[in-house]
This record gives structure tokens, sequence and C-alpha cells, in this order.
């Protein structure tokens, strides 16, 4: 698809880029011009080609066909090493940094000159200090990466691309680990860069960070490039239909809830890992029938670890957990199918190394953790017939394609394996149902499908405990919000006190006025 450009100043050009990975159209003729000094967004769903045309860019993969244009210059880029030659840089979702090295060491790494060590050190600290200084990129150089919060592991990831002359600066999906106030800071570092003239490419699935931080934005969809919009003319509603190719109902849809009878709590449960390191201190929770209980946090504040002990596949050190009257503690652990036998249902937040085998076929995913059942099992042998159809039925309930249940399990995409393993555990009809990022990496289409009926089972008097580190998706979601820092349950608020200014400085472990003066005037309630 053309796009129109007034402006003259062209930092990237890409025509006709077209890339196959055997059968995979991963790239079908794309035409995209950045302007210089812009801020320039690329959106779509899982699977549209964005990764992989960020990786031509880079130099990690190249076209098949097709120019990329550098400041008007047609450039061959067939390495990361030529890539960053022609003052492009790029920052990963995951981050590139040795843990014990300094700031300083880690971003002269592989950019050092010359056979002695110092002088490029001195060099480097003298660079960065006036990088810093210039983009609001302040960072300890001596510390250590392992003693940095992620906030600043990223911005250490920033200035390695800007010391090696980075003018065109990609970031894959940069505020997935970051607090709210992290990712405002970003956002102003996105801004100081741009006043410099650096030109930044924004790669992420959140359209409001889309609406709030670029200029311009593409629109990818199975490989092709859509639409170009200028970002002051467009809305969440006409991307997110861009981006599936129909209208998206993107608000959740839902009444106030009625929590009745308690059905899990836990009381001073801790945990301590295999290394030593403690992982819950003294978490005190409950979940009643009919509520959405939403745990928020910056990723690795404990939340994998409760959701673990909850399903019985960690056993805490000390405190209980209550499931309906059945206490769990050290003296008395249990396991998975023991907490499933008590009606807990279990959606895990890895769903390639928990919730499916990829080598499995689709319905022998769809009864993982129920293989035993009487329903799937004769005298001696299976029963196939059944096992098929049951699948074949949860396909069809919860719009999992293609409706092959032979089909393996590693062939879906990630939106229908995660439709599949959720439709797994509703089937069962559970009391509890402990979810985690029940939409991570899911297209914007099954998220909708996905939030719908999460709150058709709370109105139906589950109890649900929903991890998740998209923001958005815990306040849209929940009835009540536990927000963990550093294994402790740092409070709790009402989904209508929930907002992202309280809740990342929660994320912090700042507790906000709003809610000290809350406490100072409410009596018999927990916040």
């Amino acid at each position: 698809m053309s796009q129109p450009h007034n402006q003259e100043n062209i930092a990237l050009e890409l025509c006709g880029i077209d890339k196959k990975f055997g059968a995979v159209h991963a790239n079908c003729n794309i035409d995209l011009k950045v302007p210089a000094g812009t801020i320039h967004g690329i959106i779509g769903e899982n699977g549209a080609g964005k990764s992989t045309l960020m990786n031509i860019i880079y130099g990690f993969y190249v076209a098949d066909s097709g120019d990329i244009k550098i400041s008007g210059e047609v450039r061959k880029l067939t390495s990361s090493k030529e890539a960053i030659s022609y003052g492009i840089g790029m920052v990963h979702q995951h981050f590139m940094l040795v843990d014990n090295f300094s700031v300083l060491e880690n971003v002269i790494l592989g950019a050092e000159e010359g056979g002695l060590l110092q002088p490029s050190l001195r060099k480097a600290r003298k660079e960065l200090e006036r990088l810093a200084k210039e983009y609001q990129l302040n960072v300890p150089l001596d510390a250590l990466i392992e003693d940095l919060p992620v906030g600043l592991q990223q911005r250490v990831e920033i200035l390695k691309a800007l010391y090696r002359g980075a003018k065109i600066l990609i970031l894959d999906e940069p505020t997935g680990v970051l607090t709210p106030q992290e990712t405002d800071h970003l956002f102003k570092i996105f801004d100081a860069l741009r006043d410099q003239g650096v030109t930044i490419l924004l790669i992420t699935h959140k359209l409001r960070e889309i609406l709030a931080a670029t200029d311009n934005v593409s629109v990818m969809r199975q490989g092709e490039m859509v639409a170009h919009r200028k970002t002051a003319d467009t809305d969440k509603e006409e991307l997110a239909e861009l981006m599936v190719g129909r209208k998206v109902r993107l608000k959740v849809e839902k009444t106030e809830a009625d929590a009745q009878q308690e059905l899990l709590s836990t009381s001073n449960l801790t945990y301590t890992d295999e290394l030593g390191v403690d992982r819950l201190k003294n978490v005190s929770i409950s979940i009643k029938a009919g509520e959405v209980v939403g745990i928020a946090g910056v990723s690795g504040n404990g939340q994998s670890e409760l959701m673990s002990a909850l399903a019985g596949l960690i056993k805490p050190n000390s405190g209980q957990i209550n499931i309906g009257g059945t206490q769990i503690d050290a003296q008395n652990p249990s396991s998975a199918a023991q907490v499933r036998d008590l009606g807990v249902g279990h959606i895990p937040e890895d769903r390639l190394v928990m919730g499916l085998i990829k080598s499995f076929s689709a319905e022998e995913s769809a009864i993982l953790g129920y293989q035993n059942s009487d329903t799937y099992n004769g005298r001696f042998l299976n029963k196939p017939k059944i096992i098929n159809q049951e699948c074949a039925r949860l396909m069809e309930d919860w719009d999992v394609r293609p409706r092959d249940p032979k089909l393996r399990s590693s062939l879906f995409s990630g939106g229908n394996q995660q439709k599949l393993i959720i439709a797994r555990e509703v089937d069962k009809d559970p009391n509890i149902l402990l979810i985690g990022q029940p939409t991570r990496g899911v297209d914007i289409g099954a998220i909708e499908l996905i939030h719908k009926r999460i709150i058709e089972l709370r109105d139906q008097g589950k109890g649900i405990l929903l991890v998740s580190v998209e923001l958005d998706e815990i306040m849209a979601l929940s009835d009540r919000i536990i927000v963990m820092f550093d294994g402790n349950i740092v409070g709790e608020v009402s989904a209508q006190q929930a907002n992202e200014k309280i809740l990342g400085m929660m994320m912090a472990n700042i507790m906000p006025d709003e809610l000290q003066s809350n406490a100072a005037t409410t009596s018999g309630e927990q916040l």
C-alpha cells in the first residue's frame, strides 16, 4: 500500500520488501516511509509480520526481494553489524545484557577500540555521561546490571544503541516489564530522542501506547501493510478494526459483582525457592464466588509463585491454603491432581511450558491433566472417538481455528492454543479458576472473546483469580485488585478506586496519598 508523505527528509524507506519462510509468506510487498525525527508505530496481530520486518531492517534476515533505503540511499543489510554501521539500533523485548557486568562494560561490549580496555572505558564513560544528560537516560555507570531494576536496564539498552551511533532506533514491545510511571518516563525519553533528530520505530500491541507516544502509525495484517495513519487522525476503534479486519468491541461489558461465600483463602503463605530466595512473604488473600480478584505487579514479584502454590505445583514453606474447607500446608501438601479434584481449574501463565505439549495433537492437549477421567477411558483403552468429539465441541464453542482435532498443537497460533487451554479448563466446570496471563501474545480478536467469557464465568458464580502484567486487563476485568511487590501484598483496591496512577505507585511499593487518606476514614475495610 502506498503511503503519502510531504516530508522530504525520509530516514527509512522500504520498497516492495518480500520474505517467505517455506509456505509462509511473512512479508508481502511491504512499502513504508518513516520521516526523520519522528516516532513511528507498527502494530498488528500475532503473525502479522511485524517482527520479521524489523529483523530485516536490523539485518537479522535478508529480504527475498525489495529495497531498503536509509536517508535516500539503497543499502544491502546482511547482518546486524552492517545495520549498526548505517545508524540502525534495536532494543529487543528480552534485554541482551550480561548480568554480572557493569553498565559501562555492557555498553562497550563488542565496541572496544584497540587492545587495551582502559582507554575504551574512559572514552565510553565521557560519551555516556553526555548521552545520559542529553536524552534523560541517567544510569549509574558502575552499577552491575543484576542490581538494576528493569526500567534502568532498558535505558542501558538504549544507551548501547546510541553509543554505537544509532539514528534509527527500533524498540520491540518496550513497555512489557515496566510500571505505568516507568512507561511515562520512557515516553519522555522518546520525546527527547526525537527532539535531537533520532527516528524511532515502536513495535507494540498496546493501542493506548501507540496513541500516546507516536506521530504516525502503520498497520500490518497477514504479512501485508494495510494502512498508514497520522496518529492524531485515528483512534483505538479504527486501529483495532484495521488490525483484525472487522469491528472489535474493546470495552469489557460487566455489571457489579455479586460476591457470595468464600471459596479459597490463604493465610501467611510463604515460599522460598531452591536458590534460597523468598518469593512469597506472609501472603493472605481471599476469593469469593462471583468475583474476579486481580493480582497486579511488575513481573517477578511473586505472582507466578502464588499461582503455582494455589494450583498444587509447589509446596509452601509455611502458612495455609484453604480450598472449600480443605486445608493445605507444608505438613499436608497437595498435588496438582488433588487440587483439581477440589474444583480448581488452572490456566497457566506460559501455555507452551505448562499448558500443552507442542508435539501432541489438539485432541490430546484438550484432555491434558484429565486424561485419566472415566469420560475418556474404557476398561482397558482410552476412547478415541469420544476424545475427538469432545475436542471438536470445544473448538466450536471457543472458536478455535482450524477446527481440526488431529492437528499438532504447535501448528495453531498462540491465540488458538490459548483458547483451547481455557476451553479445556472451563469445560470441567470448576468452582475456582486460576487464570495466568489469559491474553499474553493473543490477537485482539481472541482477547475480545476471552474477556467476555471470563465475565460470563464470574456471573455464573465462579471465583476467579487473575494474574496479568497488562494493567488495562486487570482494571477491566477485576472487581478487587491486590498489588504485589517483592513477594509481599502491598495493598488492595476496589475496581472503583483503581487507576493507573494508584496501581503504578503501589507496584513500586509506594502507598498513594488517596489510599492513606481513605484508610484514615474507613473502618472495617482492608486497604
